[in-house]
């Protein structure tokens, strides 16, 4: 079994609790507005625009599909910037011993790995195959995801599984939708399936002023702060920045002021969150 892995990255302390192994997978089910790699939402469709601009020769096409020469590779993202289709020509296909001998070389200097995308439980039966490998080494294993998937019809996943790192959009359906063109109905009640099992590491909210934040910070933290007798839960309030979005958004969300964001972490606090942070 082979995943599409868009890159790791080898120590992460932003990807989870401790110092981390990250693995980013290619192909997400949603399109968020404010997606910081949007380049991880599609695949490849070997359209061929990003082999012109590559300017070291990296790219080229062979048998009608693109292929990537990493040795060549500056990684100057040009042909991020250039597809027009949301996808990257820098992914590799890896099976879990591929994947997991990367980990073992890591392992001395790790706390575990998380796994992220794209929508990593996309690839649910290559995580489960990873994830025991690396669990038998001592190490934690993560997930990151959008909350697309129903934890509670997957505990075959989440019994190999260390937490999950919860992205909740919005508590509002319409502007949920609005945001990522899925379905969030339910997605509170995700968060606590997963915190009752004591498997929610962090819920995470990106903020603008243009979104419902406040709404969604204060229903989330309502929902969550009772369930802290199963586990810890960091609540991340994240601050909406331009960094990786793409246009027409990047110039359309505004950005928060520290004030703002004050005022949504004083909500989540107030209403019993112990484990809050902006940033």
């Amino acid at each position: 079994m082979r995943a599409p892995v868009n890159k790791i990255i080898d120590y992460s302390f932003v990807d989870g609790p401790g110092n981390r192994t990250a693995i980013f997978f290619q192909g997400c089910n949603y399109h968020c507005t404010y997606c910081h790699n949007p380049e991880t939402i599609h695949m490849c469709n070997n359209c061929g625009a990003c082999v012109e601009t590559c300017p070291v020769g990296a790219l080229s096409m062979k048998d009608g599909k693109v292929v990537w020469d990493e040795k060549l590779c500056c990684k100057c993202d040009t042909c991020l910037k250039t597809c027009p289709n949301l996808a990257s020509p820098r992914v590799t296909l890896m099976t879990a011993d591929e994947v997991f001998d990367r980990v073992k070389k890591n392992a001395p200097f790790i706390k575990g790995i998380s796994t992220s995308g794209g929508e990593c439980t996309l690839r649910k039966e290559f995580l489960i195959e990873l994830f025991t490998k690396v669990r038998e080494i001592g190490l934690t294993c993560l997930i990151d995801s959008n909350g697309s998937m129903d934890f509670s019809k997957n505990r075959d996943l989440l019994d190999v599984s260390d937490g999950v790192m919860l992205d909740v959009k919005s508590s509002d359906p319409q502007e949920y939708l609005e945001i990522t063109g899925g379905d969030g109905n339910g997605i509170l009640e995700k968060a606590k399936f997963l915190a009752a099992l004591g498997k929610l590491t962090e819920v995470r909210t990106v903020c603008s002023p243009d979104f419902q934040s406040e709404k969604t910070v204060d229903e989330v933290s309502k929902a969550l702060a009772d369930y802290y007798r199963f586990g810890d839960i960091h609540y991340r309030i994240i601050t909406y920045r331009q960094f990786g979005v793409r246009s027409p958004y990047r110039e359309q969300i505004r950005i928060s002021t520290a004030e703002e964001m004050e005022k949504l972490r004083k909500i989540a606090v107030d209403n019993g969150m112990q484990h809050v942070s902006v940033v």
